[in-house]
């Protein structure tokens, strides 16, 4: 077996580093944008587990973070401690992954991802028409974390980070083991992958639970900072367009593609918002389509030497003679 790389877990420890300590070197801006950069890379780290190794165009995050929100806010309003809550939610997003996984990985292709999306407008309408427990369309009010707003959005940060490490340890993990093995034998031809023998049915649904609980947790801990959570902001279908694009973006199917990716998309996302109020998503949406087009592999697949070699060089000086 060839030997790995070492360089993806160092890029990672020292990226995770930076941000870490992005409240004590920076202002409140800079550490919202911090989260939202954690928040995006846990999820399109998710996603790449059964979006970039399985090679299933799951559009479900939506749901799972929807889920998780509501399921972590319930546990607070409880009583239960907020930690609790967040393991709580994972656990409970990856019980209904497993089961939902079990009828809607029967479909393929673009049957999957019709379903997968169906997923997220049956979640909502559940929580909308529960109005009892879940407060329905009028939303949930959430008990707020203890301190002051930079200590809270600190924390928020830190548990975000913790989310990313244990998603990017799934993915590599899950890259250089015998299911990452089988997931990539899926990938490529399913039905081959069927008649040497591996269970795929078994393998797909592991991806899909892996690729569900940390959007679980990720949306309790985001439910806990915010304060509120309603049906429409928690199940919105743009977040699980989004994240399959910054995947896409850095490289679907690569250790750290999500994560340059989820960079890449929220600062470009925050840069355009600012500069261009009116115009934000239609840039993204051109930006989405000219990756379809001209990056369909990411960022992270671009041969970079030949591009090098190909770059405009300035003309050497001519020698002069006597």
């Amino acid at each position: 077996m060839a030997k790995k790389s070492p360089w993806p877990l160092i890029v990672m420890a020292l990226w995770v580093a930076a941000l870490a300590l992005t409240p004590v070197a920076l202002g409140n801006y800079e550490v919202r944008i911090a989260i939202s950069i954690a928040m995006f890379t846990a999820l399109a780290l998710s996603w790449n587990i059964i979006g970039g190794f399985t090679g299933y165009p799951s559009f479900a995050t939506a749901a799972f973070y929807g889920i998780g929100c509501y399921v972590g806010a319930l546990a607070q309003r409880a009583g239960v401690p907020a930690a609790l809550a967040w393991l709580a939610a994972a656990a409970f997003v990856g019980g209904v992954s497993f089961l939902l996984g079990s009828i809607v990985l029967r479909l393929k292709g673009h049957y999957f991802a019709i379903g997968s999306i169906a997923l997220v407008d049956i979640s909502r309408l559940v929580v909308s028409s529960w109005g009892g427990v879940t407060g329905g369309g009028n939303g949930l009010n959430v008990p707020l974390l203890e301190g002051r707003p930079p200590e809270v959005s600190a924390l928020v940060l830190h548990v975000m980070l913790v989310i990313v490490v244990a998603a990017f340890l799934a993915n590599l993990l899950t890259d250089r083991s015998r299911l990452g093995f089988g997931l990539r034998c899926i990938e490529q031809n399913e039905d081959a992958a069927d008649m040497v023998g591996i269970d795929t049915t078994r393998y797909k649904i592991a991806a899909f639970v892996l690729s569900a609980i940390f959007p679980g947790a990720v949306g309790a801990v985001y439910a806990s900072w915010v304060g509120y959570i309603d049906p429409t902001d928690s199940f919105d279908i743009l977040t699980t367009v989004k994240v399959p694009v910054m995947a896409m973006l850095g490289g679907a199917g690569t250790l750290l593609g999500p994560v340059v990716g989820a960079v890449s998309f929220v600062l470009l996302e925050e840069l355009f918002w600012a500069n261009f109020l009116e115009w934000n998503r239609a840039i993204m949406g051109a930006i989405v389509v000219a990756l379809i087009f001209f990056l369909p592999g990411g960022i992270l697949k671009l041969d970079w030497r030949a591009i090098l070699r190909r770059a405009p060089r300035g003309k050497p000086a001519e020698r002069k003679t006597g």
